[in-house]
């Protein structure tokens, strides 16, 4: 069953005056089943941060439509979407987002104080979250006092919070080092298995490689899509570095 559907997005960016235009999005079609892990690859401008802007109900379409559990997200009127992304979406970012006068706790209760709920409920919320990423012992803590990836884990708890239909990923292992963005992923993998459902944008093939799924984004549409299914993640990654170097051969044979 379909979570997200994506049915000819397309976005044009018009100058101030009206004169030039750009267009990020050509035309985006795309579904996510609810419990998938999404990974979403294309060359810097090839419309990936526009798409994810889109889904994340940050920005608008010029055409085309984005349905999230049956809610068509661009007839969502402007005073009620900050209350729909709190409700329906999870953020990950690459730069984790934390406020550093909040301690980690309080970052992580952040959407559900936003959306009115109750301590008692936050804190029974909170607890499971924690224990699963390993950050519990952490919770009195505040983001400059803990590592990069412990504070990414609490950006993933923050994510988590609210139950989310849709976790979105910006580029989250983007400021890890190695050893810490192969624990995240591996976050990620068990979260996912628990059923949750995640869209990833990321440049790594690495990060890539641990979705179940891969949609190249290239001039504005998706120009191919790798399903993983029986393939190990070492298998996944050659296919994902084969499939960039024919789009990057391909981008080489029009000069």
């Amino acid at each position: 069953m379909s979570i997200l559907q994506v049915n000819h997005v397309k976005k044009i960016y018009s100058s101030r005056l009206g004169g030039n235009e750009v267009e990020a999005l050509a035309d985006v079609n795309f579904s996510v089943d609810q419990g998938e892990y999404v990974a979403i690859m294309g060359e810097s401008g090839s419309g990936k941060t526009t798409l994810l802007n889109i889904l994340a109900a940050l920005d608008k379409p010029t055409s085309g439509e984005v349905v999230l559990d049956g809610q068509k997200i661009e007839q969502i009127p402007e005073n009620e979407l900050s209350h729909f992304r709190r409700n329906n979406l999870g953020f990950v970012f690459q730069d984790f987002n934390l406020l550093d006068n909040f301690s980690l706790k309080d970052n992580i209760f952040l959407p559900m104080v936003l959306s009115g709920s109750k301590h008692n409920e936050m804190e029974q919320r909170v607890k499971p979250i924690a224990q699963d990423l390993g950050i519990q012992s952490l919770l009195d803590k505040y983001p400059y006092e803990v590592s990069g990836g412990q504070k990414q884990r609490t950006a993933v708890a923050r994510a988590l919070i609210n139950q989310p239909k849709l976790v979105l990923a910006d580029e989250p292992t983007g400021a890890l080092d190695s050893k810490t963005s192969e624990d995240l992923l591996n976050t990620f993998n068990e979260i996912n298995t628990n059923g949750q459902t995640i869209l990833m944008v990321t440049h790594s093939v690495n990060a890539a490689s641990k979705a179940n799924r891969i949609l190249f984004i290239k001039d504005g549409s998706v120009f191919h899509e790798l399903y993983k299914k029986q393939m190990t993640d070492e298998e996944m990654f050659q296919k994902i570095s084969d499939t960039l170097t024919v789009i990057s051969a391909g981008d080489e044979n029009r000069v």
